[in-house]
């Protein structure tokens, strides 16, 4: 595996406790990511080859390399690729390419939190099931993930070229029962 200055030190996650004591592991390596600095790596470690994560990581912006470090774990580097934006997506969406084009699109950058949250929501309810809104934000939405998902709502988004503006796409559902 490479080496890292401490610098660049990718972030460790053992996620074989959470595992051992009955416990979901997919939120906290998500949480793990969202807390990565620029160009950090996460190094995940795990009691099993995590392959339906390659597939979520790479459509997140990160290459992965694997290998086994005895007894069946596994230890598995994902690295951000520097040529693309990383897309970070709600947990239940299913591949955002294949979405409708946004029927709504918002321009909310010049807004203050918690303004652009609670237009989008507004917006979302207007919206029939299916349906796309586009928005743009001065900076990402944290506290609007978890309302969306409560909502049965699916998004995805990420940074632009430049880091200064947040593009999400909210793709309206139904909410949960």
């Amino acid at each position: 595996m490479p080496d890292f200055s401490t610098e660049t030190a990718p972030k460790v996650l053992d996620v074989r406790p959470i595992l051992q004591n009955g416990g979901e592991p997919f939120q906290e390596i998500m949480q793990a990511v969202t807390t990565l600095a620029p160009g950090q790596g996460l190094r995940l470690v795990a009691p099993f080859r995590p392959q339906p994560l390659f597939q979520v990581m790479e459509g997140r912006g990160f290459d992965h390399e694997a290998r086994e470090i005895g007894n069946g774990h596994w230890e598995v580097l994902f690295t951000p690729r520097a040529d693309v934006a990383p897309v970070e997506t709600s947990a239940d969406a299913d591949s955002p390419e294949t979405w409708p084009d946004p029927s709504l699109h918002l321009d909310l950058s010049d807004l203050d939190p918690p303004e652009p949250m609670v237009r989008i929501l507004a917006a979302a309810e207007e919206l029939e099931a299916g349906k796309v809104l586009f928005a743009v934000l001065s900076r990402e939405p944290i506290f609007l993930f978890p309302e969306l998902g409560k909502r049965g709502h699916q998004w995805a988004g990420n940074f632009d070229e430049t880091g200064t503006a947040y593009r999400i796409l909210v793709r309206v559902g139904r909410p949960k029962a």
